[in-house]
């Protein structure tokens, strides 16, 4: 473990790697206990983590780091700010920590979900390495069926002396996927129009779903006329490691760079004339005794999305005044963040009018200091840490949406915070099997330098560009950590942790509203006052190795006042709006089962498996108190994960994975479930793989996901049955 574990914690290496399909590093964990990652396409940029009852979009609650290097990215609190999974390949990783819960005093608040370390391969000799992957989705959705293809390649060296301190690790990645389409087009609907049939232009080849969430306000469900196109995706990723290790001195100078690109250039539409042409929409049309409309201005668009981001840091671990000591410094910066997209279909194929969001500069920077010392019975660890996360993001207008060129300013958003913290823990040894660790940390929160420029549209700034700015705020926090951890005989261990967790509003959360017509705030559309969330949290674990078995049993508890959480209710001015508010109080409790074998009953035979029992609910909410007392969306009931391995010879391994969810609510109200477009879906995968090791350092491997072929939903599609071939070579 590379990670301080309190409560519930669980490792994945090489042994459990070697039985995932694994397209993208985050696939790795796909099989941890009580644990799930948002990953809906191969390259998939918005892979968001989530650890027990957090909500796939909670990113704010997931703390991830690489070699201790923080890549959360706290600018927000969506699905649209992931950790940056694609600064390492999946053959770069080494080992993944998972801590569940803040429970230990070492880290920020943002660990109230949980932490996840990925634990890079160290250059321990002079060698070269090659992978490659080639893959493949047959899918079959609505009016669109095709194969979507995709590859990977991989390669690098290590250099190490061989009687020096130095070593180095240097690799490269290029990645090429075809995904399927992530979104589906439906008819608009009017009241005044729908029971006139004669009003609209006949088309045929919709495809009516009467299970799609019923359009505001009514029972009616809109049909689907296309798809938002296949996303064509492209990252590159360029990475060295060098390091000096020497009695008890280890630096380490870490950079990598990711650039990542995505094309949707091919929606399709269902949609067919009189004469048997594509349509595009623009204007009424008629399908089904029923008239529709259909905006050809925003349907069918074209996009082009570029990201380019790098991760720089450096560590030193060396004794000083008698304490073992760890300094991290470390910057993700985006480089370059713009959205490019059509207005409509037209415009898309004819590069005419449409807009471009650009971010920048946006990135954030993070620094940390750890000590730790043994002083007869008691282990003292004390640090200090900071974050500052900056974020910028500006909307135009364009007469050429490939280009970007003719722009014609729109909006501006831009904001900053700031997180200084400092922790103190004493791990205490009662005897020789009990320990008992107290910890206490403290926080000190900034926002500043944030605010809103906007186009007036009345009064006598009409036309201008009028920026508004927020105030600063200011918060700070104290969560105390207590951890007891007891031997209750050899085959046989406990350990019970408390703990309290604040965490902050992210940049994003904060620093996002609107402008009424005359330039002034709207003060309808954010909240100034937004609280942070405050959680308790108890965890009781229990576990016993019997032989080649482990059972490990986990019971949690936690209550978060002031969740932030994005949703339609009452603002802080009495008015219905959907913005991020904070829901008055949350509570979730579950139970976890987890059983490891190893060579058991068989020889050969290696299994984990696990099963978890969650209830997660809105206890107090006053601005939707419709919500009060229901299951907290897109949290399962059940969620079951497993992986089964099996040598068939020496060189051949076998395994089986699997995953399960059940159907969780897709709102805030509990009034949307579902199993098809726009609702979270239960969710059933059975996995794959065979790979057989050569003695020349090679290795093939074939495998196929989702066997049974579920289709299975988190609102857009998860993949299909995908197939893959991947050989590796070791020299």
């Amino acid at each position: 473990m590379t990670i301080e574990p309190r409560g519930l914690s669980v490792s994945l290496g090489e042994e459990q790697f070697a039985g995932v399909n694994a397209f993208n590093v985050e696939d790795l964990m796909k099989y941890a206990p009580d644990f799930f990652v948002r990953s809906r396409y191969v390259g998939d940029n918005n892979g968001v983590p989530g650890f027990r009852g957090t909500h796939s979009t909670q990113s704010a609650r997931a703390l991830v780091m690489v070699d201790g290097f923080v890549v959360s990215n706290f600018l927000g609190n969506s699905f649209a700010f992931p950790p940056a999974w694609g600064v390492i390949s999946p053959g770069e990783v080494k080992q993944f920590d998972i801590v569940y819960g803040p429970y230990s005093a070492r880290y920020s608040g943002n660990a109230m979900g949980g932490i996840v370390n990925i634990t890079t391969r160290a250059p321990e000799r002079t060698e070269v390495f090659v992978h490659v992957q080639g893959f493949v989705q047959p899918y079959d959705q609505y009016g669109t069926h095709d194969d979507y293809w995709g590859w990977s390649g991989e390669a690098g060296f290590a250099l190490k002396q061989k009687d020096g301190p130095l070593s180095l690790r240097v690799s490269g990645r290029r990645l090429i996927n075809r995904g399927h389409p992530q979104q589906f087009y439906q008819f608009g609907y009017s009241a005044a129009n729908y029971g006139n049939p004669s009003a609209g232009m006949p088309v045929t080849g919709a495809v009516v779903d009467n299970g799609l969430v019923p359009v505001t306000g009514t029972a009616i469900r809109a049909p689907i006329v296309g798809d938002y196109s296949s996303v064509d995706t492209r990252q590159d990723q360029l990475r060295g490691q060098l390091r000096f290790d020497q009695g008890d001195v280890h630096a380490e100078a870490f950079f990598t760079y990711w650039w990542n690109e995505e094309k949707t250039l091919d929606p399709q539409s269902y949609l067919r004339d009189a004469n048997g042409q594509p349509y595009y929409g623009g204007g009424l049309v008629s399908f089904g005794g029923h008239t529709y409309s259909l905006n050809a201005a925003s349907t069918f668009n074209w996009g082009i999305a570029r990201k380019d981001e790098w991760l720089a840091g450096v560590k030193l671990d060396a004794p000083l005044l008698g304490f073992d000591t760890r300094t991290t410094l470390s910057t993700l910066r985006f480089d370059r963040q713009d959205a490019l997209q059509s207005s409509g279909f037209a415009n898309g194929r004819n590069n005419g009018a449409g807009q471009i969001t650009s971010q920048g500069p946006t990135g954030w920077y993070t620094g940390e200091f750890q000590a730790s010392r043994t002083f007869g019975a008691h282990s003292i660890a004390w640090g200090l840490s900071g974050n500052r996360y900056d974020t910028d993001r500006s909307v135009y207008g364009t007469a050429n949406w490939r280009d970007a060129t003719g722009r014609t300013f729109r909006n501006r958003t831009f904001g900053r915070t700031r997180l200084l913290g400092a922790f103190i823990e004493d791990e205490i040894a009662i005897g020789d099997a009990m320990t008992l660790t107290a910890g206490l940390r403290a926080e000190s929160w900034r926002a500043f330098g944030g605010g809103l420029t906007a186009l007036a549209s009345a009064g006598a700034q009409a036309g201008q560009a009028v920026t508004q700015r927020y105030a600063s705020r200011k918060d700070s926090a104290i969560s105390p950590k207590l951890a007891l951890r007891t031997m209750l005989s050899p085959d046989w261990s406990a350990e019970l942790s408390l703990a309290t967790a604040t965490r902050f509003p992210t940049v994003g959360e904060l620093f996002q509203g609107s402008l009424n017509g005359d330039g002034s705030f709207n003060q309808n559309s954010f909240d100034p006052n937004l609280k942070a969330e405050k959680s308790r949290d108890a965890n009781l674990l229990l576990r016993h190795h019997m032989g080649p078995v482990t059972l490990t049993g986990s019971i949690f508890f936690q209550r978060v006042r002031d969740a932030i959480f994005s949703y339609i209710g009452f603002n802080q001015n009495g008015v219905s709006t959907s913005s991020f508010k904070n829901i008055d109080l949350t509570r979730q409790y579950g139970v976890e089962l987890i059983m490891e074998s190893r060579n058991w009953p068989v020889e050969g035979l290696d299994m984990e498996a696990n099963a978890a029992w969650i209830d997660a609910e809105t206890v107090r909410n006053r601005a939707d108190p419709l919500s009060e007392g229901v299951q907290f969306p897109r949290i399962p009931r059940w969620r079951l994960n497993g992986s089964i391995r099996y040598a068939v010879t020496p060189t051949l391994q076998s395994s089986l994975g699997f995953r399960y969810a059940s159907r969780p609510n897709t709102d805030l109200d509990g009034l949307q479930r579902g199993d098809t477009y726009g609702y979270t879906s239960e969710l059933f995968a059975l996995d794959a793989k065979l790979t057989q090791r050569f003695g020349n350092g090679m290795r093939v491997s074939a495998g196929v996901n989702n066997i049974t072929n579920d289709k299975a939903w988190v609102f857009h599609p998860y993949p299909q049955r995908s197939f893959l071939i991947e050989a590796g070579w070791t020299l």
